[in-house]
């Protein structure tokens, strides 16, 4: 379960208190709504489908998918459907690699969902082993899926544009830069980032 919007609020409240450039983009564009995903292969599937490609079309192959798979797209299903049925619902052959290899990883128990390390960069380099899944996706799963706390995806753009606009930096950080700038504000780096998407899309509206 993701974070909540108290779990969000109470985090922001934390370093604004810290960091006024923070709590003055709060006052702005006010606090996020919460992100949050299920746990489980279904939502690591859902981002592989999801990859560079539109929300509208990320959720057409996915009804396809699953009118072929079952609901959920269970991984037995995935490993015993051939290659041109897949293709068939819109899976390239690369997503197909990438998804063959969480459900394997499922199966084989060599990935378990329910019981992922708690230190957050073991969990990382876990499900990095998936192919497909980068230290991003890794990140995202973990901050909307599982609330954890203090997930700082520096390499996201849209969290380096928002953070450079609300401490009024000269130039976008870079993701080593951002990392050095939101060390501060540990253990609480969450819920900054759920906010920064939120200001960045009120930023370009």
């Amino acid at each position: 379960m993701g974070l909540s919007k108290e779990m969000i609020k109470a985090g922001l409240d934390h370093v604004s208190a810290v960091e006024p450039r923070l709590a003055a983009a709060v006052a702005q564009s006010g606090y996020p709504e919460p992100r949050i995903r299920p746990e489980g292969y279904e939502t690591l599937l859902r981002t592989i489908v999801g990859q560079q490609v539109s929300v509208a079309s990320a959720a057409a192959v996915w009804n396809k998918l699953e009118a072929r798979l079952g609901q959920g797209c269970p991984p037995e299903s995935l490993i015993e459907t051939e290659f041109d049925e897949l293709r068939a619902c819109g899976l390239s052959r690369q997503k197909q690699g990438y998804a063959r290899s969480l459900a394997e990883l499922i199966l084989s128990g060599g990935l378990d969902l329910a019981n992922l390390p708690q230190d957050d960069e073991k969990a990382i380099a876990l499900l990095t082993t998936i192919k497909g899944i980068g230290r991003w996706s890794a990140e995202i799963y973990l901050l909307f899926a599982e609330g954890r706390a203090d997930i700082w995806p520096a390499g996201d753009l849209a969290v380096q544009i928002g953070v450079g606009n609300f401490l009024d930096l000269p130039e976008r950080p870079s993701e080593k830069e951002l990392r050095d700038i939101a060390e501060p504000w540990s253990p609480h780096r969450g819920a900054v980032a759920i906010f920064t998407w939120h200001h960045y899309h009120v930023m370009v509206m």
